[in-house]
């Protein structure tokens, strides 16, 4: 089965990328995004490629090399839809927020929407392939929409889940660790439609790193890789609220556990608290299948991974009032990094957003910079939550282009994203511009204690 025109319903953090990095590595395949966010498109297509609206090392170089070549962006879905062979859904699954299984499970009514839109469009057999992350047996309810159109066109229905670290997407998408496939192994047609995929992607991969599965084994791979990888932060996090009562410094225990080849080393690295898209999301997805099954034990045990970011990201925003003569009212707390991690602009369940709020309900005036996060972003996130009126998030946040600005006669500074150019900073300078005892909170372990507690700084990091 040979591909020559892909679509992909979906302009976001993975669609783009994922689809700008096929468009270079597959040079004969036509690549379309689509998107009916006018705004998102106008940016995908800007002529200056810093402006796209999707941050991450190597992005915009990719897209500068494909983009009218053989990429394009486009709000036209119909089109896109109606020439393509393979079609990628990438389209937005956040946790639902009515109803019936409200706070935990996936709200798939944009899914539909897709669906819908593919079987009243479609003239010619489509393979349709899950990118976003979706609850197991999503496969089955697309294909019965699909199936039931009417049109006589067939489809196959494929998952194919993402597996991107935000800030590494584009090194992740050149050199996976693995690529997974899942789809109707019993069938021929299903099992050609999973070899046509795997050739898509055969054209950079290794075949032994592209693994097929069948589509519900594939769909909970998804969530049970965020759960592990979000269960190990959690751990550390806890440890690092034991390291700080008894003296013991969590980067300390966090080498000697990772040093030991069963547990190895990665997210192990204490911190305000995991954010982004997935980890969250996924886990509450996990918690809501299991309690569909009445598996309460297994949803108690995932839950409490959750519990315990939420807590960590509590814990710090209260260590600062305390550490501050229990109150902040009135003063001005400096952000550094608003951005869920570094490299990148999202900021989807950031623990910034979180620490802000819990210090604007104790009436602080925060100052915010990241480098890469807009003021609208912030904005919007803010507002997002509810807890105050947007005038109200606008009179007592303030966004700046400056770390230098955004702390000259701060009380505070917290540290909540690992930027690099943090460790970088004059932060003598800093200090001096800032009023006395100045206090330095280090959410992200990014800072070297010793010289900051020597600059003059009231120094106070996770976990030690």
């Amino acid at each position: 089965m040979k591909i020559k025109n892909i679509c992909c319903i979906g302009a976001g953090y993975v669609g783009g990328p994922t689809m700008a990095v096929i468009a270079q590595k597959c040079s004969k395949v036509k690549v379309t995004v689509v998107d009916i966010n006018e705004k998102r498109i106008k940016q995908w297509n800007d002529p200056d490629v810093q402006n796209i609206p999707i941050y991450e090392p190597g992005l915009s170089e990719i897209v500068e090399e494909t983009r009218g070549k053989n990429l394009f962006f486009s709000t036209d879905v119909d089109r896109a839809i109606d020439e393509a062979d393979m079609i990628f859904i990438s389209v937005n699954t956040p946790t639902k927020t009515y109803g019936i299984g409200k706070g935990m499970a996936a709200d798939l009514k944009y899914i539909e929407l897709c669906a819908r839109q593919i079987a009243a469009v479609a003239k010619n057999d489509k393979i349709v392939i899950e990118k976003s992350t979706l609850p197991v047996r999503t496969a089955a309810a697309l294909k019965n929409i699909l199936d039931n159109a009417g049109n006589g066109v067939k489809y196959q229905i494929l998952s194919n889940p993402e597996f991107l670290a935000e800030g590494t997407a584009v090194e992740d998408l050149r050199n996976p660790d693995r690529v997974l496939i899942g789809g109707d192994v019993e069938t021929e047609e299903g099992r050609e439609a999973m070899d046509a995929l795997v050739n898509i992607y055969a054209s950079w991969v290794p075949k032994e790193r592209i693994l097929t599965t069948n589509v519900w084994s594939s769909e909970l791979s998804k969530l049970t890789a965020n759960a592990f990888l979000a269960q190990r932060v959690s751990s550390i996090n806890a440890i690092s609220e034991l390291c700080e009562k008894t003296g013991a410094d969590v980067n300390e225990v966090s080498r000697a556990v990772g040093m030991d080849s069963r547990v190895g080393s990665k997210f192990l690295k204490a911190s305000v608290g995991f954010g982004g898209s997935c980890f969250q999301k996924d886990i509450l997805n996990l918690v809501y299948i299991a309690r569909t099954y009445n598996l309460q034990e297994v949803a108690d045990y995932w839950e409490q991974v959750i519990i315990m970011n939420d807590h960590q990201k509590r814990r710090f925003a209260a260590n600062m009032v305390q550490t501050m003569y229990n109150t902040v009212a009135g003063k001005k707390i400096a952000l550094l990094g608003w951005a869920f991690k570094k490299d990148t602009n999202d900021t989807r369940e950031s623990a910034a957003i979180y620490v802000a709020d819990y210090l604007l309900n104790e009436q602080a005036e925060i100052v915010v910079y990241d480098p890469k996060v807009t003021e609208e972003q912030i904005y919007s996130d803010l507002d997002y939550l509810g807890s105050r009126s947007g005038d109200a998030n606008r009179q007592a946040v303030t966004v700046v282009d400056s770390p230098y600005e955004a702390c000259e006669d701060a009380h505070a500074i917290a540290v909540l994203t690992e930027w690099n150019e943090f460790k970088e900073l004059d932060w003598q300078k800093l200090y001096d511009q800032m009023l006395k005892p100045a206090f330095l909170f280090d959410g992200r372990r990014l800072l070297e204690p010793k010289t900051k507690k020597e600059i003059g700084f009231e120094f106070y990091a996770i976990g030690n």
